[in-house]
């Protein structure tokens, strides 16, 4: 009956209490990847239902089925007893009829989607419950979490080919799910719209030099700036996502399980369930103007699509453009929400590329101890040296957020990127006019990386026009005292047995 080896953990059993036997905390558990059976299934409906659920015995709702956390599901699998999913229907336009991603612990057999909300933060969370500070049986109060301006419904919204990697309903979780919400379903928004005001250094150095004038309403005279934004954890609905990728479904799902190390058994053994929240990095979209009017086409849209790079982002580090790039595209964002238009940035955690920041230091030494220096000529050839590839971003995924906002035309798009570029013009979106970052806004030792970026390919504008291969072998960056790796591994080793021996 099942079909895998049943695995030996140690656990500790939970106790018949009307059983005699006591079990050892040290005990051997065996469970195989299957969901536990339970003595009987719960009825949809009731003849005689408690008062809370007297409302509802007429509406198409299921009652909800809460699960013992008393035993340990390694994994599940389709059509075994008790597994009973919500109906799901990606991209169906009337949000009732698509259904609430349900992706909590409380409904074991009624998940649809595999994974966990809050994305990498689930550990956290299981942090929590592990040293008693965290309720696991515990329901978010939602009463006063809507969002705080509207967003969509958009066409967009019910076209996976546009919108595959987040729930477009995520942040309509109380108004459209609240049925579901009041039978006692665990339904977690993965979408969270709110408003604030951002105060950057050099959004005030710009009001201090008159390339931007506070109106009091974008931006105040402090140099603060007005934004609507909205979080977002990834939502997946793996059919299309395997498309974009051009892979089967199957060859996806079998390719995340194995370099997860098995984190995930259920992309194997649930293929009747579409939907992963992925342990990834979600995105957060910042406006500036009114958010109602980015659909229109005739209204001014400027935006950067913008991936995290925490050392330059927030502590600004020279070696790269990226916080240079950023906050000048917030500064043409809010001139032309000025300008009665709208400016969107759509910052996606993405760190090195999506490689993670260790690597991308990594990268960094090797660029620096390379023979010749930190030559432009060698930037792609480091990183595909130490990772195994260059960019593992792709941006097949990346306009996702944009079909979100019902976007059709951007007037602006502040970015040299070709990949991402393509990736957007390719869904339908169109762009008018590519912004290059300005050259004296590029630090000397980011003249590596924009040199290397330009000549590979991304958009020159009138400032880059220059960049040829002699320019290319020519542009190297700051040297740095690190030493070559064999002095600095025998220092290390000659400190290692000098504290032994004392």
């Amino acid at each position: 009956f099942f079909p895998f080896f049943p695995f030996l953990l140690p656990v500790h059993a939970a106790e018949d209490p009307n059983s005699k036997t006591k079990h050892n905390s040290n005990s051997i558990g065996i469970f195989t990847m299957s969901i536990a059976p339970r003595a009987a299934k719960k009825p949809r409906t009731s003849k005689s239902p408690p008062s809370a659920l007297i409302s509802a015995i007429n509406d198409d709702i299921p009652v909800p089925e809460t699960t013992s956390l008393d035993y340990v599901n390694l994994t599940s699998h389709t059509d075994t007893f008790g597994v009973d999913p919500i109906p799901i229907s990606w991209g169906h336009p009337d949000p009732s009829i698509r259904g609430p991603v349900i992706c909590t612990v409380r409904h074991s057999s009624q998940r649809n989607a595999i994974g966990a909300h809050s994305g990498s933060y689930c550990i956290y969370t299981g942090l929590a419950v592990a040293a008693g500070k965290l309720n696991p049986d515990y329901l978010p109060n939602l009463k006063l979490t809507s969002p705080v301006f509207n967003i969509g419904p958009h066409s967009s919204w019910s076209d996976p080919k546009k919108i595959a990697s987040i729930d477009p309903f995520g942040h309509l979780t109380t108004d459209v799910y609240g049925g579901y919400l009041n039978k006692g379903f665990d339904i977690r928004p993965t979408i969270a719209v709110t408003k604030a005001h951002i105060d950057l250094p050099e959004t005030r150095e710009a009001v201090a030099a008159g390339r931007l004038v506070p109106d009091g309403k974008i931006l105040l005279a402090g140099g603060q700036s007005i934004v609507s934004k909205a979080a977002i954890e990834p939502v997946w609905y793996l059919p299309e996502i395997a498309r974009r990728f051009g892979c089967t479904e199957t060859m996806l799902r079998q390719s995340i399980f194995r370099m997860t190390n098995g984190m995930y058994p259920e992309l194997i053994t649930r293929p009747d369930i579409k939907i992963f929240l992925p342990p990834i990095g979600g995105l957060t979209i910042y406006i500036w103007g009114d958010p109602d009017t980015i659909p229109d086409e005739d209204i001014e849209l400027t935006c950067r699509v913008h991936d995290e790079c925490n050392g330059s982002d927030v502590f600004g580090s020279d070696i790269c453009t990226c916080r240079p790039y950023l906050t000048h595209a917030i500064e043409e964002c809010i001139k032309t929400a000025q300008r009665g238009g709208a400016g969107v940035v759509i910052y996606f955690r993405k760190e090195g590329r999506s490689l993670g920041e260790v690597t991308k230091y990594l990268v960094y030494n090797t660029r620096k101890r390379q023979e010749g220096g930190d030559s432009a000529e060698n930037y792609f050839n480091c990183t595909e040296q130490v990772a195994g590839v260059q960019d593992t971003r792709f941006q097949a995924l990346m306009p996702d957020p944009l079909h979100f906002l019902g976007v059709t035309r951007i007037h602006n798009f502040i970015s040299m990127s070709d990949m991402k570029y393509n990736a957007i013009v390719n869904t339908g979106i169109e762009i008018v006019n590519r912004v290059e970052i300005p050259k004296e806004l590029v630090p000397d030792d980011a003249q590596v990386e924009i040199t290397a970026k330009v000549y590979h390919g991304y958009n020159a504008g009138k400032a880059y026009q220059h960049i040829d291969e002699k320019e290319l072998k020519k542009t190297v960056g700051r040297e740095y005292a690190y030493g070559k790796p064999e002095e600095k591994k025998k220092n290390v080793v000659e400190n290692v047995v000098k504290n032994v021996v004392e």
